[in-house]
């Protein structure tokens, strides 16, 4: 059983997993911390199973080409009636195939490891019986779109049809025949049946385990414990001990779309590289449903620490300041978003009751301040120009009210998916003016700071303030009007505001295309460059997507812009792997280097609410370079992964094709002047809602002299 072209024989112990070794090439010594000396091994478990159903043709056939090619197979062997090997992530068929469809009256109950487990097993059918059934995904919260689609394949076809190094089986008897072993320790309180001991209890008789085996397999957070509520604790003894011993440690676990500690900022790479690149030890290899990221941190993103290599493209922007790690626009977000290596930090400028310019994502407090639990919850006024439902704006406090009495509140853009960010420090950091915000930037290694203005004419009709005005008054007190180590660039969807800029300033201007466009019409492309230096535009114009895949519709919006000399930043990419399409494997760097990369998008500026991953992006060797790079690296093909899908039932839906921009979406009236709107008497509150209402006690109060009459 088990036999094939690598001459590895198979059977073994539940204890035990076999390293059938292929025809690798010989590696040559590092400076690696492994215990050989040489880079960390990959083995793919059950293939690319992060993506297609674990064990299956595509997941194994898919490693080939999105990949490191020194990349490993990993199958779990489970036996058949017939006595015939076949790979299945789970012993209990009905978890990862639909047996239970084919074989309604299969199910039977058998004592696995001393525990009574119910289900469909292998050892009651045939290979001819197990023909009919199919894989199925077996974790729901994965794509099921090839359920049922794909055959369970024998461990004989693992090692003759695919191109692999070494095939890692994973076994179930006992062992007869062997190349290397190594000694999988399963939760630390599971007890191991052949010893009757707990893994922990094993953990500390390394000795023992290096009698029978050259290495061991461990869950990961025994190598980087977390704590109750996701952090990371220091790191254990368990790869340094293991070294002494003389067994080689691998670590598994790995998956992108699972929720990593907080500290990795949703950001797979990161997790990688502190497990190979920490400076103080490195696992001998990594058990992974993504084998991609692992092949990234090996081959492109380690020993990063000291390079002198920065790329200067794409240009970092920050979104609010690192705000996926800190509130919005607070003192930490922006101090995070420089440590990070962000080139243009930004701040979308609101203003207060009593005129002061603020650094505030959102208009609306409830959005990203404790307003909703402060003395002001009250204070919600409906403004339909600005949005349907009530809200706290921020012009219905002052700066005091703000600055003394509310807190911060981390945005959590990906609450529908149960994701949520650093909630340590939820609430963590100040408030900042637009003087603090650009006395803070001065100074920094920064290429520029970013200011947003929207609903200027608003406040211009409505609350008598001049936003405009008072950010040019802003920037010439703080000294930027009379500097240029500091670009100053404004950014704003609504041309009449960066019409205005233009006439009295010399600042860098920045049109936001807020909706979906395929292209630009040679219309609209002169209107936008009377007023605009460079253009920001949604991910989703670029790569439209349909059911959380990328669709191959044509776009060409990136490339009409450069022609015309606009540079192009692309917005809000994050590291959340829910907020990415399938396509990007649930890997930030991925989708970074497809919009990046000249085969892929080619966009100037990269707008991120994560800009470390960003910059480290940039760091690489490997991105310097756009021929010759490694299959890992490339951009992704729309249209590539969604053609994958066999049943015509479960392929993404058409879309509609983007409309195109023209010229009429551009062009807007003129800023109106600004009102004299009298200030509210001191101590007053809800300016705008206290009229409305007042409005309303009138018209009820004429309704009834009407009626008396």
């Amino acid at each position: 059983m088990g036999r094939g072209s690598h001459g590895c024989s198979v059977l073994g112990s539940s204890l035990l997993l076999l390293f059938c070794l292929g025809s690798a090439a010989a590696q040559k010594a590092s400076t690696w911390k492994t215990l050989s000396g040489n880079p960390p091994a990959i083995i793919a478990k059950g293939g690319f199973s992060g993506l297609f159903p674990d064990s299956s043709d595509f997941a194994y056939g898919f490693v080939a080409a999105a990949s490191s090619p020194d990349t490993a197979l990993w199958c779990d062997v489970q036996l058949t009636r017939d006595g015939a090997g076949i790979c299945l992530p789970d012993i209990r068929m009905d978890n990862c195939t639909n047996i239970a469809n084919v074989y309604p009256k299969g199910k039977k109950t058998y004592s696995v490891n001393g525990v009574s487990t119910p289900g469909w097993f292998s050892v009651d059918y045939d290979s001819t019986g197990l023909s009919k059934v199919n894989l199925v995904q077996s974790l729901f919260s994965r794509v099921p779109y090839y359920d049922g689609t794909l055959p369970i394949l024998p461990v004989e076809s693992v090692f003759a049809n695919y191109k692999a190094p070494a095939v890692w089986l994973n076994v179930q008897e006992e062992l007869t025949r062997r190349r290397k072993l190594v000694f999988r320790l399963l939760n630390e309180l599971a007890v191991e049946p052949s010893t009757n001991q707990t893994y922990g209890s094993m953990l500390k008789n390394l000795t023992f385990i290096k009698t029978f085996a050259s290495g061991i397999l461990v869950p990961k957070n025994y190598i980087w414990p977390v704590t109750q509520d996701n952090y990371l604790q220091p790191s254990t003894s368990v790869v340094g001990d293991a070294h002494k011993a003389g067994l080689e440690v691998y670590a598994a676990d790995f998956a992108n779309d699972f929720l990593l500690s907080y500290n990795y900022s949703y950001d797979p790479l990161t997790e990688y590289l502190n497990f190979i690149d920490n400076g103080a030890f490195s696992v001998d290899g990594v058990l992974t449903d993504f084998p991609i990221t692992p092949s990234e941190a090996i081959g492109c993103f380690s020993n990063l620490n000291n390079s002198k290599t920065d790329n200067a493209k794409p240009l970092i922007i920050s979104h609010n300041g690192a705000s996926g790690d800190y509130p919005d626009c607070t003192d930490l977000a922006y101090q995070k978003a420089v440590t990070d290596g962000a080139d243009v930090i930004d701040c979308p400028v609101q203003v207060t009751k009593d005129g002061i310019p603020i650094c505030m994502s959102s208009i609306d407090l409830m959005d990203v301040t404790t307003v909703s639990t402060s003395q002001f919850s009250s204070q919600t006024t409906v403004i339909k120009d600005i949005k349907n439902g009530a809200g706290v704006y921020s012009f219905n406090l002052t700066w005091d009210d703000i600055a003394k009495n509310l807190k911060p509140k981390i945005s959590n853009p990906m609450t529908t998916f149960d994701v949520y960010r650093n909630p340590r420090n939820k609430n963590a950091g100040s408030f900042m003016r637009l003087s603090d915000f650009l006395a803070f930037a001065k100074g920094k290694e920064l290429s520029g700071v970013m200011i947003s203005i929207e609903h200027a004419a608003f406040m211009a009709e409505k609350l008598g303030f001049g936003v405009v005005d008072a950010v040019i008054k802003a920037l010439d007190d703080s000294g930027y009007s009379k500097q240029t180590a500091q670009k100053v660039m404004i950014q704003s969807t609504n041309s009449s505001v960066l019409v205005k800029f233009k006439e009295q300033t010399k600042y860098n201007l920045v049109y936001m295309l807020e909706e979906d466009v395929r292209d630009a019409a040679p219309s609209s492309l002169a209107d936008i460059k009377k007023f605009a230096n460079a253009v920001s535009v949604r991910t989703t114009s670029i790569y439209p997507e349909s059911k959380h895949y990328l669709i191959n519709q044509t776009s060409h919006i990136v490339q009409t812009l450069q022609s015309a000399g606009l540079p192009v930043y692309v917005y809000v990419l994050m590291n959340e792997f829910v907020s990415q399409p399938n396509d990007f494997f649930a890997d930030a760097t991925t989708q970074i280097n497809t919009y990046v990369q000249k085969k892929g998008a080619g966009v100037d500026g990269i707008i991120t609410d994560f800009p470390a991953t960003v910059h480290r992006y940039r760091l690489s060797p490997c991105t310097s370079k756009e021929s010759n790079l490694p299959t890992f690296m490339l951009p992704v093909q729309p249209g590539g992964l969604s053609g994958t899908i066999i049943d015509p039932a479960a392929q993404p839906p058409a879309m509609a094709p983007m409309p195109l921009l023209t010229d009429s979406d551009v062009a807007e009236s003129p800023l109106p002047p600004v009102k004299n709107v009298t200030a509210p008497a001191p101590g007053a509150s809800r300016a705008i809602k206290m009229r409305t209402d007042a409005s309303i006690i009138v018209a009820l109060l004429v309704l009834c002299a009407s009626l008396i009459i």
